[in-house]
């Protein structure tokens, strides 16, 4: 069975309910789903996992956040290699330039994203609910 890690980093907690959606999405599919903060995830454990869900808002000028989670995706990012990865955040301005960019990061990097990335602007709402547990069950499959 194909277990998934679903990472993330949230400061108002946008993101983390977003993350729990995933979870949901991909425990409703029947898949192994195991939830993580940035802290309690290191990239010794990538190997424990098929499929990733990465999660991280905007942050300043819509960039990922600069002291956890940014520098836990870069390490990560080299051992991504043949396994399924999705992205998903939150923001509260601008327009999804941080999501953008980090897909073209990761598409130089050819990490393999499997899913169209999801955004919610500030608290994810019925409809962004839906698409992260949407998300989770793409994994899943």
């Amino acid at each position: 069975m194909n277990k998934i890690a679903v990472v993330y980093w949230s400061g108002t907690g946008n993101t983390e309910a977003m993350a729990q959606a995933v979870l949901q999405g991909i425990q409703e599919s029947g898949a192994d789903g195991q939830l993580y903060t940035s802290s309690e995830f290191a990239p010794e454990m990538l190997s424990d996992f098929g499929t990733i869900a990465f999660g991280c808002p905007a942050m300043g000028d819509e960039v990922l956040e600069e002291t956890e989670f940014e520098p836990l995706f870069e390490a990560c990012k080299p051992e991504l290699s043949g396994k399924k990865v999705a992205l998903f955040g939150s923001y509260g301005w601008g327009d999804g330039a941080w999501m953008r960019s980090w897909e073209d990061a990761c598409k130089e990097a050819s990490v393999n994203l499997v899913c169209d990335s999801v955004i919610c602007n500030e608290t994810p709402d019925e409809e962004g609910i839906a698409n992260c547990k949407a998300l989770g069950a793409s994994l899943a499959e």
